[in-house]
Order: C-alpha cells, then structure tokens, then sequence
C-alpha cells in the first residue's frame, strides 16, 4: 500500500504517513491492529520513505541518434577545452539567471553561538527582482563580462556576446547555451554575419525567407563550426549539460539565500557584482566534466 498512490484510495493526501497507513490497513482489513511506530519500522524495514521525493524530467528524445551527436559534442568541447585555448579558441558556457529577488528580513537575525545555529526571522520585505547574464570561461572558470539586471532581452543577449567578443576579438569564440529564442536571434545573426563580412541582404527576411526565417535556420547558421563565432546548443531538457548552471548553483548557496537581506534591488545587485569580483580572484577553476556522454536511463 506504501508504494502506491493515496489517490488509488480515494485519499485527498499526496503521499503517505505512518497515522494515515495506519487507518487504512485497518480499513483494508490487512491487519486487526498495529502501531504507528511500528509501520514505521516496517518501512524503516524496507527501506521506503514516502515522506521524500525526488524529481526528474524525460527529455522525450524523438531522435536518438541526433540527441547522442549533440550531447557528444559538447562533452568533447569539455574535454578539449585546454587544448583548443592553446589554438586559439575560447570556449564559454552562458546562460541567464533571472528572477532574483531582492528580499529584506524585517528583523535583524540572530548571530551563530556555541550550541545555537544563525536564526532568521522568515518575515521580509519585497523590493523587487534583478538577475544575471553571464558568461564562464571553460578553462579558467572566470566569470567573463556578467550583466547584472532585470532583463534579458535579445537586445541584452547581444551586447553581452558582443561584450565578451570584443575582450579577444582575434580568437574564435565558441558559446555553448540552451535553445532560448534570445540566444538564437536575428540580431545575433547579423553580428556574426558582419564578422564574417556576409552582407545583410543574403540573411533573407525574418518569419519569411533565408537564414532568418525561423529559429531553426537560425540556429544552424549559428552553429556554424567555420564561423568565428560559434553558438553550440544543449539540446532541450537538458540544461545541466551547460557549466554556468553549476555556477549559478554556487552563487545561490552562497548569497542568493533565505539567510540574505537585501534593502533594495542597487544592494542586491552590487552584492552580486562583488561576489563574481570574488570568485574571480580566489574560486575561479575548472571544472572536472567526467561526463562523455553516454545517456544515463533510471
């Protein structure tokens, strides 16, 4: 009964505890009587644990084959990385974080002692949202060029390749990312074209003709491995294979919290900017991607 759903019961409870099994073994006639703790120590027993749950997302792959060749190549830009660095290629992992609130605990917490953790009070003030768009350098682990803000436009998205570029204009720069329609925009494929002196009338029309026509074509002229500017994107569901979301993780662990308190969005954004200072001088490193791509089934 433990392993199925309370919903098969008619139970208005989304999983089980010990007192509501305890009721409807009884109900069930299963037993005459037995005890919560003892319940309990049957599935103590049995190693079930219906209080805990742990998420996961089916990618709902319809072409393996093409899923296996994405996921491949960017395991394998990983892998290359230093090498590539050493010819000339930069390989950055980028994303945004957006929706970060600035929160501002109406009461002071209380300081860590010995025998009693740092207590927060849970009441706080809202002061709105900002975010970040940034970009992690594979080899080094610098956080290169981040836009601190509330937006993430396509406008935003090319100024910040266009602010990362401009750092090392005479390397070839590859931009592993998700498949945001931002990070596969018109205006990214006319500054890639005006790298690579393509003139603007054989991009064909937006929604109508050509390269511009839809997101697709789009992304494969950005996907371009001659170009000088390279987008190569992780195919859908599957934004753990992008670096910066490990990044990210670290940035909400160490400030970006319920312990927190910002007074305004200037001070949240300003701690986010010290923060990447930080990093960037004592944390910055590689990351050991182990990862080659063989699909993982549960």
């Amino acid at each position: 009964m433990a392993c199925e759903d309370p919903s098969k019961y008619e139970l208005p409870f989304s999983h089980w505890t010990p007192q509501i099994l305890q009721i409807e073994v009884i109900k069930a006639n299963i037993v005459d009587n037995i005890s919560i703790r003892q319940i309990a120590r049957f599935l103590k027993e049995r190693d079930l644990k219906p209080h805990r749950v742990q998420s996961w997302l089916n990618p709902k792959i319809e072409d393996i084959e093409q899923f296996q060749e994405q996921v491949a190549e960017i395991c394998k830009l990983y892998h290359s990385a230093e090498d590539l660095s050493k010819e000339g290629t930069i390989i950055y992992s980028s994303d945004e974080k957006m929706g970060v609130k600035a929160r501002e605990h109406i009461n002071p917490k209380q300081t860590m002692e010995p025998g009693q953790v740092e207590r927060v009070d849970p009441e706080y003030k809202r002061h709105g949202t900002s975010g970040i768009i940034a970009s992690r350098d594979v080899v080094t682990g610098e956080i290169v060029e981040p836009m601190i803000q509330p937006t993430r436009t396509e406008a935003d998205f090319l100024k910040h390749i266009k602010l990362v570029f401009s750092q090392n204009p005479e390397n070839k720069h590859i931009f592993l990312t998700d498949c945001l329609n931002t990070h596969m925009s018109e205006s990214l494929v006319k500054f890639v074209a005006e790298i690579e002196e393509i003139d603007e009338a054989a991009l064909g029309i937006k929604g109508k003709t050509g390269i511009l026509k839809n997101m697709k074509s789009r992304a494969e002229f950005l996907n371009d491995a001659e170009h000088q500017v390279q987008f190569v994107y992780t195919p859908k569901h599957c934004s753990w294979l992008n670096q910066i979301e490990c990044w990210f993780s670290g940035i909400t662990r160490n400030l970006l919290n319920r312990r927190a308190s910002f007074g305004s969005i200037e001070e949240l954004e300003q701690k986010i900017k010290s923060y990447i200072e930080y990093y960037n001088q004592y944390f910055k490193k590689a990351y050991q991607w182990k990862y080659k791509g063989k699909i993982l089934r549960v």
